[in-house]
């Protein structure tokens, strides 16, 4: 056992007073030392960990979002002085703003949307609903920890991936390797997040409420009883008891386990009652008392515990803001890839269609002038049709795919002029050779762990981990509460005009038998220690067998295990991904440049038939057969350079860091703006379309 080690066990047995202390140190002990291994393992500055394995890099925070989307502070909560009813009123949240930003217009002309991949992200970070959404859970985990301040629990935040944005991601490689998780995600005081355990978070003993609390009675009593037994009320048919109360009390916690209590009590009573000397009698009171907790309860850490997970929540929520951009605007990548790859399509449907045409006119000359049979024209005549309806469902999916773009970018499609407006993608994507190719996988792991967000958030739901396991060992103490009091009681009033004198029979006391004592003599008896009620205990409460506690402590302890697994799951599963990014772009890379290759020689065979069939050396089945070569060649060569795009965004993604590859500022985009505009490296502009040649301006002549 390391120093480190012995001290936390020290500290333990002299919190543990005697053999409570014992007792639970033996059945919490290793819980110390989980928590230390787990931050020597995730924040330590040695090369290997116990087992001796490489260890982990230290994980990148996330830069804290202050910036909101009003200047309001919701940490903080609404300040009471000059005005202390504003600790009363609501505090408002502005509406969303449903309407686009005044970019997207920008971009239309002459009745079209001319997008760049830059413009396509810049729009989705200012208009995409994901991100708006996301974008609030900042706000909601800073009133967790106004909440927290106050000493009430934590109700946690959302920290899972919102994916409402259409659209797929592709990879060359499919399948992939390394572990797998569910889906859902929670984090800070949720549960269930990536199928782990998280029920004991936020659990062990209450801490108490830092907000003092002033409570008041006022009240007004009339009573007015018949007397069955004259005797015992001096004659008198019926009793009357007018009683005013006027009760005040302060109650407040501290972070040390200790709770203040403070009454004033003063009660009025008249009443007709012969027995009772004073009418109105008057009598106050006050009890100052403090209560500590000396075991269960006990200490600055275990009552500010839910401060500290707040913060971390709050860290949390940054991170998986962060992750939210990624993986949208990675989303918006695989959306402008797939536009671009529809708007190719279409174009090549048209090439198609258009040299078809030209065929079919031409065979239909021939077959006027008798140099060429029917059947031939027919032929020409079904793969024009063919072309035909492959543009029409080319088109089809290219306004469809038009209009993922615009629910990306934009948050109203009720525009006339925008839900009309075709989208021409200004941007194709550069096939020059990425520097993370040429890496070493190493490198690329380390790099990855260093700025994924999920590894962050891992780390950061650990040490709420700890937090809860040190909860959950003060949970197993007895309660042994300490408290002192000291109050005062004053008594005074006027001389009752009904009292009787029992002893004598004599009725009626004299005036003047009982002097009059006025509230403020009455007051002042109170506090001047005239009739003084003081005192000290000891409330001593120990559970016997205490499985509750025993079963809540192992089970925290169980989901610290989960959590420290999960942590190196992800390494796992992050590195997996690495490399099957790396075989896809390797793939995606071969693929582009075969279909390049088989494209070339489908255009080249393509304009070689159609040569041969100008000098009557070929047919026109032929020609339409080098065509279709020449189109499916087409096909695959867009599918495959959308499909490098999207797995090149892909591995910009895992790394973490396409914020920085593309300078987008994260205060900026938690603040809901975007003050300048990304730039994406890797991309080239389209090139421009030739016109189709006809395949020969007059007919062939006939073959000999």
């Amino acid at each position: 056992m390391n120093l480190r080690h012995l001290q936390a066990s020290a500290c333990v047995l002299l919190t543990l007073l005697g053999s409570f202390s014992s007792s639970a140190a033996q059945q919490t002990g290793t819980s110390s030392s989980s928590a230390q291994t787990v931050s020597v393992q995730a924040f330590g500055n040695t090369p290997t960990d116990a087992s001796g394995l490489p260890q982990a890099p230290r994980p990148n925070l996330t830069e804290p979002l202050f910036l909101r989307p009003t200047p309001h502070d919701y940490s903080n909560g609404n300040f009471g002085l000059p005005n202390p009813f504003r600790w009363y009123t609501p505090t408002g949240y502005p509406a969303p703003r449903l309407r686009n930003t005044p970019h997207l217009y920008d971009l239309l002309q002459d009745g079209k949307i001319y997008l760049s991949l830059s413009d396509a992200v810049t729009l989705a970070l200012e208009n995409n609903y994901d991100i708006a959404i996301a974008r609030i859970n900042l706000d909601i985990a800073d009133t967790d920890l106004l909440r927290a301040k106050a000493g009430g629990s934590l109700r946690g935040v959302s920290t899972g991936i919102i994916g409402n944005t259409l659209g797929t991601t592709g990879t060359a490689v499919s399948g992939g390797g390394g572990p797998g998780g569910t889906s859902s995600s929670a984090g800070g005081g949720g549960t269930g997040a990536n199928g782990l355990v998280l029920s004991t978070n936020g659990g062990g003993p209450t801490p108490e409420v830092l907000d003092p609390s002033v409570t008041s009675q006022l009240e007004y009593n009339s009573n007015v009883q018949e007397q069955s037994n004259l005797l015992f009320s001096g004659g008198l048919p019926s009793l009357y008891t007018n009683t005013s109360t006027m009760n005040f009390g302060y109650n407040q916690g501290f972070a040390t386990g200790s709770m203040f209590q403070f009454t004033f009590q003063n009660t009025r009573v008249t009443t007709n009652n012969p027995f009772v000397d004073y009418s109105p009698a008057v009598t106050s009171t006050f009890n100052a008392q403090i209560t500590q907790h000396l075991l269960q309860g006990f200490g600055l850490n275990l009552n500010h515990r839910f401060i500290i997970q707040a913060r971390n929540d709050r860290r949390i929520t940054d991170s998986s803001f962060r992750e939210q951009l990624l993986y949208t605007i990675n989303q918006v990548e695989n959306i402008y890839w797939d536009l671009v790859s529809d708007y190719e399509d279409v174009q090549a449907k048209e090439r198609a269609l258009a040299q078809s045409t030209q065929l079919s006119e031409d065979n239909r000359k021939q077959l006027a002038i008798g140099t060429l049979a029917p059947l031939d024209v027919v032929n020409s005549d079904a793969s024009v049709a063919a072309d035909k309806q492959a543009l029409i469902s080319a088109q089809t999916k290219l306004e469809y795919q038009e209009l993922i773009m615009k629910q990306a970018i934009a948050r109203n499609l009720n525009d006339a002029r925008l839900s009309a407006a075709p989208i021409i993608p200004t941007d194709r994507v550069s096939l020059e050779r990425l520097s993370e190719e040429d890496s070493q996988v190493n490198d690329l792991v380390r790099e990855a762990e260093e700025n994924n967000p999920q590894i962050e958030q891992a780390v950061l739901n650990m040490k709420n981990n700890e937090i809860t396991i040190k909860a959950m060992k003060n949970g197993l103490l007895p309660t042994v509460d300490a408290y002192a009091f000291y109050g005062g009681m004053g008594l005074g009033g006027a001389q009752s005009p009904y009292a009787e004198n029992l002893l004598t029979g004599a009725g009626s006391y004299p005036p003047g038998t009982f002097p009059t004592v006025t509230y403020g003599a009455t007051f002042e008896s109170v506090f001047n220690n005239t009739s003084p009620n003081k005192g000290v205990g000891v409330n001593i409460n120990i559970p016997l067998r205490n499985r509750e506690a025993q079963a809540d402590a192992a089970r925290s302890q169980m989901e610290l295990r989960q959590s420290e697994m999960r942590l190196q799951q992800l390494y796992t599963q992050i590195r997996m991904q690495i490399i099957n990014d790396l075989y896809a772009l390797t793939n995606d890379r071969a693929q582009v440049a075969a279909a390049q290759a088989q494209r070339d020689f489908a255009e080249q065979s393509f304009i070689a038939e159609r040569k041969k069939y100008r000098l009557g050396a070929s047919t026109s089945a032929n020609v339409l057969q080098q065509q279709r070569n020449l189109a499916k060649a087409e096909d695959t060569l867009i599918s495959d350079t959308a499909t490098y795009a999207k797995d090149r965004a892909g591995l910009f993604q895992v790394l973490s860091t396409t914020l920085e590859r593309y300078q987008i500022s994260i205060t900026d985009a938690a603040a809901g703006g975007v003050t300048s505009a990304p730039l994406i490296p890797g991309l080239t502009a389209p090139v421009p379309e030739a016109a189709p040649q006809p395949l020969s301006k007059n007919p062939p002549p006939p073959p000999q």
